[in-house]
């Protein structure tokens, strides 16, 4: 190519090739530099059993009952609802240990019963012609009684997680 060719062109373009190359060549150097600096860096990776707490899925949307007793006087607490009812008078007085993983797991099982109790509760409901009826609809209504449940085994005082807790710890 002659001289007045490239002059043609570095006119034509108003010397934005050179600015564009000049660029070019600047991502380029600050890209290897991020690379070299991410390579050369210790990584760690987490397992999913260091995020999720122990027994739950990734996924699960409902609060659980981890952490939901922690006082000292959670470990001898007495038993309540139907589980004190059921003892009479002539037993002697049982304590439960509300901090531990048996009796988290007794409370699930308690919010599952609730739960099913509920859902047949809810079907006796009819509903209004406004929506409802599509899936998404029907996805957030069931966490919300997955909430109502939660909530009602934490403080309603049934007593089921009780006698489940110890039935299992004899």
């Amino acid at each position: 190519m002659n001289t007045a060719a490239l002059n043609a062109v570095s006119v034509m373009t108003n010397g934005n090739g050179a600015l564009q190359s000049a660029r070019m060549n600047k991502e380029s150097s600050d890209f290897a530099s991020l690379l070299e600096r991410i390579q050369g860096e210790k990584r760690s990776t987490v397992a999913s059993s260091q995020i999720l707490e122990k027994g739950r899925l990734n996924g699960d949307f409902t609060t659980g009952f981890s952490g939901t007793y922690k006082s000292a006087s959670d470990k001898n607490a007495p038993v309540q609802g139907a589980a004190a009812n059921q003892a009479g008078a002539h037993s002697s007085k049982r304590t439960i240990d509300k901090t531990s993983t048996l009796y988290e797991k007794s409370m699930e099982l308690e919010s599952y019963f609730v739960k099913q109790v509920l859902s047949s509760m809810r079907k006796t409901v009819s509903k209004s012609g406004l929506g409802g009826n599509d899936f998404a609809s029907q996805m957030y209504e069931d966490m919300l009684y997955d909430e109502y449940a939660a909530s009602m085994t934490k403080n309603a005082g049934f007593g089921l997680a009780d006698q489940i807790y110890l039935s299992l710890a004899e």
